[in-house]
């Protein structure tokens, strides 16, 4: 049985016609799953890892997945409560890390936005901000109960959802022990290693940059992150091609045009306003101009995506319908691991969205007018829809980490602030609601990433999504204070725009509406963006992995290329059972790498917050210069990777 080898060989390949997975935990069998110390475990991790992924996206302008920690951390606990007699099943530990793992998600599109509110000197309250991080927790949830027919079940192997699938393999490596369980705490150590030698002692640099000689500004950086590296193994070399091929475009041939085009102005172009293009590095060029580039493409694709779903989408509608009108009783006869919560509950959590951003004044906090409140709650619905969409499909590509939900929400105030603009609403209050709109959905399409992910993992144990999504709900209604909160500590104690906290993200959205709503935005920018994702789709190359390789650094992509590459070249080189072997035991370290990297993340992360600043580190730092820091990095990188290569081709480890 599966249960005692592991998961099905077929966990991460497309199914053929008329074949059906077989999940770790059979359909047909009920065990333990929706209990008060899996939820309450969850709610404690998600308020601690909340809180600190505030701080982290509000110093660097990134937040990470917790998933992975917070499942290992409730394996631990789970130990320690069986030693005492205590036993809990793989779907309780499952129910646990869904509920704490909502919170990264929450804080996600808290701090990439409404700091905004406080540069603009529109200060926003913890009622408020509490108020519209439930909005949009609730709104990714049940956007995602239709979907998840589609994008779970029928695009397995597809969309392999790289977090999920890694944590699904913590959990049943832990379960069934032995030799499975070995190759992922061997990663887990390793890449906690590693970022405790990039992140926090900082002996070695944690990116490589390379100029690239006789093309101006041209770079190729390298993330020299294990967790990168082992979510490019679990993707694979088709998709992971696709990503670097839109990252090379940006820094080898975008970057470079600007740079030659601009030699000519002695004059700043907007959207800087400081230093002309000669002046500016390689970097700066990405930051000012080719973001808008990325995200016009990822907004475009995103549609195309959206285009493409719809079909499925409206027989999921029908299918739900379908269940209403046969009642209460119809839910039973579907099979356990396909129970989702009723259509109905979305219905009418939509419908209490709409009503608590229109009707309760201080939602928008500035704005008194009812129509307009209620003309922002309907772009909020329409837009959460849309990138909800688009979300859960970029991490089924690329991970959680790497979601670019700040091009979504980039891409949701474009919209929104060229209505405010037709409307004359263009003032400080106008600016104000366009950016609550584009908080919330920024925490919809976050939560949605997240809640793709949890749903992906129990899919392959064989969870019920209806407690899932329940637990992903809780997950949002208890972190969302205490996300706001520290938020709150964090704005009184350093102020938002200083050097201690930049908020990067929610400089770049502040930037976005001032341009809209002064008529300034380099709309040329945008426009080039969706010509990319179009000219993929003609070329028949999926658009939108190669838009996110676009928006997002160079310097990501390449380390998840280089996992998919080896992957490639190691499948190739074996056949039969060795193959299997071989994939079998890269995965499992590939998602201890994630594992270990997110780990030490939030350790990081926590540290600083309870220090109230970024942690100094400890023991020696490198004396060595920028050259040489950059070869040790790369070199002891290079050394993760041989070890990487030895366990995985050696049978005898």
């Amino acid at each position: 049985m599966s249960a005692k080898k592991g998961l099905s060989p077929n966990a991460y390949v497309p199914l053929k016609e008329g074949e059906q997975y077989q999940p770790y935990v059979p359909a047909d069998k009920v065990v333990s799953e929706f209990t008060l110390k899996a939820i309450v475990l969850g709610v404690i991790f998600g308020v601690i890892f909340g809180a600190a992924n505030a701080y982290l996206g509000l110093r660097a302008g990134l937040t990470i997945s917790t998933s992975i920690p917070v499942a290992v951390m409730a394996v631990a606990v789970f130990r320690i409560l069986a030693k005492g007699g205590v036993k809990s099943s793989i779907l309780e530990t499952n129910i646990a890390q869904t509920t704490g793992s909502a919170s990264s998600s929450v804080a996600s599109g808290v701090i990439f936005t409404l700091p905004a509110l406080f540069m603009w000197g529109v200060a926003p309250d913890l009622l408020q901000m509490t108020l519209l991080a439930l909005c949009g927790g609730i709104l990714g949830v049940l956007f995602m109960i239709p979907l998840r027919r589609f994008l779970i079940e029928r695009e397995h192997g597809n969309l392999p959802y790289p977090e999920g699938t890694a944590c699904a393999e913590v959990l049943v490596a832990n379960e069934v022990g032995g030799g499975r369980a070995k190759h992922i705490f061997w990663g887990i150590g390793a890449g906690a290693l590693f970022k405790l030698l990039t992140g926090w002692i900082k002996v070695i640099p944690g990116t490589a940059t390379l100029s690239i000689p006789f093309i101006k500004k041209a770079e190729v950086g390298f993330d020299l992150s294990p967790a990168l590296f082992g979510v490019g193994y679990i993707l694979g070399l088709r998709v992971a091609a696709i990503m670097v091929g839109g990252g090379l475009l940006s820094w080898l041939v975008i970057i470079p045009a600007i740079a030659y085009w601009g030699d000519s102005h002695t004059a700043p172009l907007y959207p800087e306003t400081v230093l002309t293009i000669a002046q500016m590095s390689a970097d700066q060029i990405w930051t000012r101009y080719v973001r808008y580039i990325g995200a016009g493409a990822v907004a475009t694709a995103g549609i195309i995506t959206l285009i493409r779903a719809i079909p499925v989408m409206l027989e999921s509608f029908k299918v739900g319908m379908a269940e209403m009108k046969l009642g209460k009783g119809s839910d039973q006869q579907q099979p356990r691991t396909s129970r989702d919560l009723s259509l109905k509950w979305v219905g009418l959590g939509l419908l209490g969205v709409l009503v608590v951003l229109s009707l309760f004044p201080h939602a928008f906090g500035p704005v008194g007018d009812v129509s307009h409140r209620l003309l922002a709650a309907v772009l909020v619905i329409l837009f959460a829809f849309f990138f909800v969409t688009v979300a859960s499909r970029i991490v089924g590509l690329v991970g959680v980490t790497s979601n670019p939900t700040s091009g979504m929400t980039i891409a949701a105030l474009l919209g929104t602030a060229g209505i405010f603009l037709v409307m004359g609403w263009t003032d400080t209050t106008g600016k104000a609601a366009a950016l609550v709109v584009g908080c919330v959905v920024a925490i919809a399409a976050s939560i949605a990433g997240d809640t793709s992910q949890d749903l992906k993992s129990g899919y392959l144990l064989g969870s019920t999504p209806k407690a899932q999504q329940t637990a992903e709900i809780i997950g949002v209604l208890t972190s969302a204070t205490f996300v706001c909160l520290s938020v709150l500590l964090l704005a009184e104690t350093f102020g938002f725009g200083s050097a201690e906290l930049p908020a990067p993200q929610a400089t770049l959205m502040k930037l976005v509406i001032d341009g809209v709503l002064d008529q300034d935005l380099p709309w040329t920018l945008v426009a080039i963006g969706a010509g990319i994702a179009v000219l993929c789709e003609l070329c028949r190359l999926p658009s939108l992995p190669f838009a996110v390789g676009v928006y997002l650094p160079v310097s990501t992509m390449t380390p998840i290329f280089l996992g998919g590459l080896l992957r490639w070249y190691l499948e190739k080189r074996a056949s039969g059972e060795d193959q299997e072997a071989r994939r079998e035991k890269g995965v499992l370290l590939g998602s201890g790498f994630v594992g270990g990297e997110g780990l030490l993340g939030v350790g990081i992360a926590a540290a600083a917050f309870i220090q109230g600043a970024k942690p100094a580190g400890f023991g020696t730092q490198w004396a060595g210069g920028e050259l040489e820091a950059m070869v040790a990095g790369v070199i002891a990188f290079a050394l993760l990777a041989l070890w990487f290569l030895r366990r995985v081709t050696n049978p005898k480890v």
